[in-house]
């Protein structure tokens, strides 16, 4: 690994990201393109491997008119980027970059390709449809939709697409670049920025540019709850025929259970946890439906729910679990306002009771199995983790880092956190966790700030707010916030709602 060629990229690629997203001249968010375009280039040819020099650039030419094809898709519909984000964003494929193993986003990338080339000709290009688009997302109240783009063409300032998370989203990526230049796990870091952080902020970006259309949203709705349904029944399936089909952890954890109804499914995916967070996902947006919503609609999110919920359980993922209950007890908190507390203290005080009648449970919360014991010694990788970052507090060990801090502190072999702000506090230090954690409070605020779930905008915002909160929560136990296509996405899609006048 060239570790000149990657602390350059990932400089030059997270600031020009960083530009893109937060500065107003359409010129600065041009050099900010072109900036994230040069830092994934050199990211990728300090990651990869020696030689097979000819199938990169056949996967290249084949990657580049994949993108323009893709490209003169989303300009001249601009929200199939969101469904084609939707349909690959569970797609994890394990791959080996050299020798390190990762679980990348393989056709997803293809998708930011061609949201890339989609965007530069917004920027770039001054033909008509490219132009119209762009004052249409961005034109100021007070002018009509047909109107010429008269601000855009003077070369005057609109504001950023993400809205209340332009700011933060720009530092948190803008720092998480510069941290790698300290970084001792320069390699990881890499490629972190490389197939994480920077092609996910600019689908951000692309998808915060999108002009709210009730009906592409229903859309999306519906290709959610399918594609969760879809997942569920393969995990019952799986469930019922004891038959994982990759991941050969899961298979020899299986193997091993105490009971035998204890039977870990992972679908499609590779993890069990990230299956459980994608039904998750899919799960608290039929609530929404189902809670403030009457007829047809209703009773079918009711119904791909349920299904859901039964193919949630055997993932046996503790995380997803209680992620659902905190959307859950936010939905319901939104439907009954205060008359929610009495019911939902009820059913704490029945967990509680369930939980303390299960000898296993009981004896790993009241026994002698200690913490790291009861938690599958993540608490130890949590406790670890802040140790590092009160080590660090001000810089970090560097993006990537955490791993090889962590070996140091505990005189072992190195490992991933389980907790995103522990990781990005322990690697980025004080600026990173403020960035986080300024880019979290408005995430988890703006879409339930006076929220009656009374208008179609107001419960498509709603239910991008609870999908945010169950990813979030099931990032402090999985990590993997930063990593989630998802979670950006749900950014990019409540800031477009946003922008509507009865969502403010």
């Amino acid at each position: 690994m060239n570790a000149d060629l990657a602390r350059l990229g990932g400089v030059v690629g997270a600031l020009g990201l960083s530009v893109l997203i937060a500065a107003p001249p359409r010129s600065w968010r041009a050099g900010g393109l072109a900036g994230w375009a040069l830092g994934c280039v050199l990211l990728a040819i300090s990651v990869a491997p020696a030689g097979h020099h000819r199938a990169y650039a056949a996967a290249a030419i084949l990657g580049a008119l994949a993108a323009c094809l893709l490209a003169l898709l989303f300009l001249r519909l601009p929200w199939t980027l969101a469904a084609a984000v939707l349909a690959c964003a569970p797609a994890r494929i394990p791959v080996s970059i050299g020798s390190t193993p990762a679980k990348l986003l393989l056709p997803l990338y293809v998708v930011v390709a061609g949201a890339a080339v989609a965007l530069a000709c917004e920027l770039l290009v001054p033909g008509r449809v490219a132009m119209a688009r762009a004052g249409r997302v961005f034109q100021p109240r007070g002018r009509h939709v047909g109107e010429a783009p008269v601000a855009l063409d003077r070369g005057e300032p609109e504001h950023p697409a993400l809205g209340p998370f332009a700011w933060p989203a720009a530092l948190l990526i803008g720092w998480s670049g510069i941290a790698l230049l300290w970084s001792e796990g320069r390699r990881d870091g890499a490629i972190y920025l490389l197939f994480y952080l920077l092609p996910l902020g600019l689908l951000a970006v692309s998808l915060a540019r999108l002009e709210w259309r009730l009906v592409w949203v229903k859309t999306l709705y519906a290709q959610l709850a399918a594609m969760a349904l879809a997942f569920a029944v393969i995990g019952i399936e799986q469930y019922l025929t004891r038959n994982i089909y990759w991941n050969p952890k899961v298979k020899v954890d299986n193997a091993y259970a105490p009971v035998g109804w204890f039977y870990r499914v992972n679908s499609v995916f590779y993890d069990p946890s990230i299956y459980g967070r994608f039904l998750v996902v899919g799960i608290l947006a039929s609530l929404v439906l189902v809670l403030f919503v009457r007829g047809a609609w209703a009773w079918a999110a009711a119904g791909a729910a349920a299904v859901t919920v039964v193919g949630l359980l055997p993932s046996f993922s503790q995380s997803s679990y209680f992620a659902l209950a905190i959307g859950i007890a936010v939905g319901l908190t939104v439907l009954w306002r205060r008359r929610a507390v009495l019911p939902l203290a009820v059913a704490a005080a029945a967990l509680a009771a369930v939980t303390l009648g299960v000898p296993q449970l009981r004896h790993r919360v009241l026994g002698k199995a200690n913490l790291s014991h009861a938690t599958g010694t993540r608490s130890k990788l949590v406790s670890t983790g802040a140790d590092v970052f009160v080590h660090h507090p001000v810089i970090g060990v560097g993006t990537g880092g955490f791993a090889k801090a962590y070996g140091k502190e505990t005189h072992t072999k190195g490992r991933a956190s389980h907790d995103a702000p522990i990781t990005v506090a322990a690697e980025t230090g004080l600026p990173g966790i403020a960035a986080l954690l300024w880019l979290l409070v408005p995430a988890l605020w703006f879409p339930f700030r006076r929220n009656r779930a009374a208008t179609s905008s107001e419960r498509a915002r709603l239910a991008f707010g609870l999908a945010l909160l169950a990813i979030v929560v099931h990032s402090l136990f999985y990590n993997a916030l930063i990593e989630d296509p998802l979670f950006w996405a749900l950014l990019a899609l409540t800031a477009v709602v946003l922008r509507q006048p009865d969502a403010a």
